[in-house]
């Protein structure tokens, strides 16, 4: 080997390295810049998806109440509105109980005439329910709670028709909170607090959803508000957000007043 190539050899061998090494940093800063991206592309995606099955949420419950068209003046008829703090309702329709539910979540029922004006029937002209089930009763009567899937685990919320098969309908619902405005109460009350024979004075209500978003990020603490009003936070590093609604019941006695 000649003396002169030594040096030379040093030096494609040093260029070689710089090389080397600034191509590493560069593929490095442009790895850490795509994780950045995308992490922050699947938060925004996230928070985007809790937004929108909050908002289906309070539209398919807001759809239930609001085609409430029951006859007051009829004792005979069940009260069209019945609630159970964290359980789900259960039982005969005109005599409603209430079960518990881990999850904490609120059940409600909800009950209206079963015609073309207050559902929107089938193709046959027959009415349904919020599964889209045929209905042949005179009312249609809907249960809505949230519960963890037997299956998945993840949390839904599931509604039972008149033909008491509960179905989820909306994935990501964590829990509900329905509290209800009464004639003469000076604040809304919870389903706890309210006696059987007092539904009737029922003319609107305040329902909250708690929706979890699907992106875990490892130990990371997620802070956020609770449907109770203070904030919480969680362990599991799913996001949540808090989805609130006030809706006024129709054909209500005291529905011209409005909840304060």
């Amino acid at each position: 080997m000649s003396p002169r190539s030594s040096p030379a050899r040093g030096h494609t061998l040093l260029e070689l390295t710089i090389a080397l090494t600034l191509g590493m940093v560069i593929v490095t800063a442009c790895l850490s810049l795509y994780r950045a991206q995308r992490a922050a592309f699947e938060r925004a995606a996230d928070a985007a998806r809790i937004s929108r099955i909050g908002r289906a949420r309070h539209d398919r419950t807001a759809d239930a109440d609001g085609r409430i068209h029951v006859r007051r003046q009829n004792a005979s008829i069940e009260a069209p509105l019945f609630g159970c703090a964290q359980g789900r309702v259960a039982g005969a329709d005109t005599a409603a109980s209430c079960e518990s539910l881990s999850g904490r979540s609120d059940g409600v029922q909800v009950r209206y005439s079963a015609d073309a004006v207050s559902t929107w029937p089938m193709s046959g002209g027959a009415p349904t329910d919020c599964l889209g089930q045929a209905v042949s009763d005179v009312f249609v009567t809907n249960r809505f709670y949230a519960k963890a899937s037997a299956s998945t685990g993840e949390p839904e919320l599931y509604c039972e028709g008149n033909g008491k098969q509960a179905q989820p309908i909306v994935e990501g619902i964590e829990r509900i909170r329905v509290m209800y405005w009464l004639t003469g109460a000076p604040a809304a009350l919870d389903a706890s607090a309210i006696t059987r024979e007092r539904w009737r004075n029922a003319y609107a209500a305040d329902i909250c959803v708690l929706a979890r978003g699907l992106l875990t990020q490892a130990g990371r603490r997620t802070d956020y508000i609770d449907c109770e009003g203070p904030s919480a936070h969680a362990d599991d590093g799913r996001a949540r957000q808090a989805f609130w609604r006030r809706i006024a019941l129709r054909n209500s006695a005291s529905s011209t007043r409005g909840a304060p």
